[in-house]
């Protein structure tokens, strides 16, 4: 079987599936700098013959799924949104996924913006950098009181989404000496006790919190729920991270917010528009952590994603149901 993989995967990795007897094209986004959107992979699938894609961020949509003979469809995320699952299935296509790929480093990124912000190290960097001298202690105490921090320890965290990462999150700040509070109508008792947090409403959550870090799912119920007026609910004192989706939050609410001074910052890896680059508005503030979207971007991240995805992909080709398997009707 011939396999296609733009994703980015391990050396390890392709070396297993080429002990397999398997044909590898490994044409990783990351050195191609390309990304395939609509049917334009379509061309190099039917040109190459494969029988598996595995991607990332191409889209593998109707046409490309009617029009080729891949047998297996692959992606690394947890959720892809870039396949349609329907199509695939309709030809009784597996599809293969990578759940927790990124929970860790997601929830580790959270935590460092937590810290940068508390401490107030972007503020610190930029303003070293700005042709910032002492000349005398005066210079000195103006600037120690300028980005005087806060520490974690007896703080509150609200934690709005307690999925994987949000909880991992959770289990990594009750080593700070935290406060938790969490707002996810549908988590269980159980979890919520597990990481010693209080259940609580939005609004209460907003208004307590010293810190309030995002980790919901991007979906309709949660599309745009964090505007002006959950802003001005928050203590002018409190920081806002969200590391989950840009949807979550009112963007112009959460930038005008910032520069009005009624929250103190905020540490963000996710916008409405992307990729980053140095026109994004929250550059402009020495108040916010800026992030490109790389909550993910670690080096075990990939390793972790290839090593479930060969698995599937060896499971599937010795005639076996893969366990990562988004619509596991084709089997019945």
């Amino acid at each position: 079987m011939r396999v296609l993989i733009t994703a980015p995967f391990s050396e390890s990795g392709l070396k297993r599936l080429r002990d397999e007897g398997l044909e590898i094209d490994y044409r990783s986004w990351l050195e191609t700098g390309k990304l395939h959107m609509g049917d334009s992979l379509l061309k190099t699938l039917r040109d190459g013959e494969y029988d598996i894609v595995i991607v990332e961020g191409d889209e593998i949509k109707e046409p490309v799924l009617e029009q080729t003979r891949i047998k297996l469809v692959g992606s690394v995320r947890g959720s892809p949104n870039n396949i349609s699952l329907n199509a695939a299935t309709a030809k009784g296509i597996p599809v293969i996924a990578v759940p927790g790929r990124n929970t860790v480093a997601v929830a580790e990124l959270a935590i460092a913006l937590m810290l940068s912000q508390a401490r107030k190290v972007n503020a610190a960097e930029r303003l070293l950098k700005d042709d910032f001298f002492v000349n005398d202690f005066k210079d000195f105490a103006g600037m120690y009181t300028k980005l005087t921090g806060f520490e974690l320890n007896g703080r509150t965290v609200g934690i709005i989404g307690l999925g994987n990462i949000g909880f991992e999150v959770a289990k990594r700040l009750v080593s700070f000496g935290v406060k938790l509070l969490v707002f996810d109508p549908y988590v269980a008792k159980e979890r919520i006790r597990a990481v010693g947090a209080k259940s609580v409403s939005l609004d209460t959550l907003l208004g307590e919190s010293d810190i309030v870090t995002v980790h919901c799912a991007p979906t309709d119920e949660t599309q745009g729920m964090l505007g002006a007026r959950e802003f001005n609910l928050m203590k002018k004192t409190a920081i806002f991270i969200n590391t989950a989706r840009a949807s979550v939050t009112d963007e112009d609410a959460l930038l005008n917010a910032l520069k009005a001074g009624a929250i103190a910052g905020a540490g963000l890896d996710v916008f409405s528009m992307e990729p980053v680059d140095c026109d994004n508005a929250f550059l402009e503030l020495d108040n916010v952590t800026v992030m490109p979207h790389m909550g993910s971007n670690t080096v075990e991240t990939i390793e972790r994603q290839s090593k479930i995805i060969v698995e599937n992909i060896v499971a599937f080709v010795r005639g076996k149901r893969p366990k990562n398997i988004l619509n596991p009707e084709v089997y019945d």
